[in-house]
């Protein structure tokens, strides 16, 4: 089996509202082979970028687009081509957004190989240690506060045990972010979990004194209080704070996430398929699970990443929970033709060849950017 084709797809809905919101655009791979067999996959960064990187033209060994240097070659050897790339890469990649890009040509090589094998991807993994995982309904800070506890509300009615809300407005005053989790815990009550995305915007000392102000509350976790590079400072707060402290969503890198546990000392360590691809996401599980540190995932775009998560969380001994996203985008809520399905709170895996879940081209054409 040969790779005939590399199709870079992006996807942006028609009003882009100004925040931190990855559910409202997306990058899906295609890549097709000389045996009809398929594979999808999928980037979250910067689509426009990620789509120039996997179509650039050839440079020079070391600066090579991705999708020529994939043409011809076996997709069953994902490990082989993983670094193929990376090595064809060395002088404009090594992290950010070449990986990324890499990351969404992983799953689709994934995808063929399950397909070509009939097996799901978990099995290609080493095996499902579990057929389902519980999810959490996982939300964007509404910007008022009513709005965002019927939400989390609505989560509790639905069949969720866990809720999590994150960034703007949220972080910015003390008196107005104790009033918002106090409302939230009443709204979800003691009995369900809630975790706390921060959004990056504290530093240490501030994430310690609020991390003390919260402990009535039973935060599940804190997450990324700080900036990502702040190794020094998430070592500071994992130290004090008596919460989980979660973070990696902006890691790409074995060696960056291999930071965030030993430097910043991080007890949760959240993957994204989309940004590290299956081939990374074991070998970073597995150094997670050396260090004793639990494994989520980071999803807040499509049924594909959502697929591509819980094949990786059910082959995987350390995984915690799953991120499922609930923002109302049409991107996010309706790509797939038949989605994960999700129940009483739980995310069940697929069991069809590859990811499981193929998109709907309908969606793709209605909103392609051309």
């Amino acid at each position: 089996m040969k790779i005939t084709r590399v199709d870079a797809f992006y996807l942006r809905l028609p009003l882009i509202e100004a925040r931190t919101d990855s559910s409202q655009d997306a990058l899906l791979i295609r890549i097709e082979t000389d045996k009809g067999v398929t594979g999808w996959g999928e980037v979250d960064g910067c689509p426009a970028v990620a789509k120039a990187i996997i179509e650039a033209p050839y440079s020079h060994t070391l600066v090579t687009g991705l999708a020529s240097l994939l043409v011809g070659e076996d997709p069953l050897d994902t490990g082989r081509l993983w670094d193929r790339m990376y090595g064809a890469t060395l002088y404009y990649g090594r992290g950010g957004a070449v990986i990324q890009a890499m990351a969404g040509i992983d799953i689709a090589l994934w995808d063929i190989k399950g397909k070509a094998l009939g097996q799901p991807i978990v099995r290609l993994l080493g095996g499902a240690l579990r057929d389902r995982m519980r999810v959490y309904s996982s939300n964007m800070f509404q910007f008022r506060l009513e709005d965002t506890v019927a939400r989390a509300k609505q989560a509790i009615d639905t069949g969720h045990t866990a809720v999590k809300f994150g960034w703007e407005p949220f972080g910015h005053d003390e008196a107005e972010d104790l009033r918002t989790v106090e409302a939230v815990r009443k709204a979800i009550g003691e009995k369900n979990d809630f975790m706390l995305d921060v959004g990056l915007i504290w530093d240490a000392k501030t994430t310690i004194s609020r991390a003390r102000l919260f402990e009535p509350y039973r935060l599940y976790w804190i997450e990324e209080p700080l900036h990502p590079d702040d190794y020094a400072g998430y070592a500071k707060v994992s130290a004090s704070a008596m919460q989980r402290i979660a973070a990696g969503e902006e890691e790409c890198t074995v060696v960056g996430f291999e930071r965030l546990i030993d430097e910043g000392g991080i007890d949760v360590v959240q993957v994204d398929l989309t940004r590290c691809g299956f081939t990374q996401a074991m070998r970073i599980a597995a150094y997670a699970a050396a260090r004793g540190r639990k494994v989520c995932n980071h999803n807040f775009t499509t049924d594909i990443n959502t697929a591509a998560s819980l094949h990786f969380l059910c082959a995987i001994p350390n995984a915690l929970v799953m991120e499922y996203c609930v923002e109302p985008s049409e991107i996010s809520r309706h790509l797939a033709n038949e989605p994960v399905r999700i129940k009483d709170g739980f995310a069940y895996l697929p069991d069809a060849p590859g990811l499981g879940v193929d998109p709907n081209i309908a969606v793709i054409e209605k909103y392609l950017v051309r």
